[in-house]
């Protein structure tokens, strides 16, 4: 049985680049995120993330981490 991250990987197009990261907090936990931060493919962009683990829960239910645009639902608004 394929793990959900091998078979997510196996979905993407050959040669499609996501879109680069740019969120400056963790999606999932919220925590500060550095540009040498882990990063995760969801829907074509990237996203840095805090901490291990954080991947596996973005990619299991990235709705409830992200709008429907891409924004983490967490961002501050401005």
């Amino acid at each position: 049985m394929l793990t959900p991250l091998l078979t997510l990987a196996l979905l993407a197009a050959p040669g499609d680049k996501p879109a680069p990261a740019t969120n400056a907090t963790c999606p999932v936990l919220g925590g500060k995120v550095a540009e040498k931060s882990k990063t995760v493919a969801v829907r074509g962009r990237e996203y840095r993330l805090c901490c291990a683990g954080c991947d596996t829960k973005l990619l299991k239910d990235p709705d409830k981490y992200l709008e429907k645009d891409g924004t983490p639902k967490n961002a501050k608004k401005k």
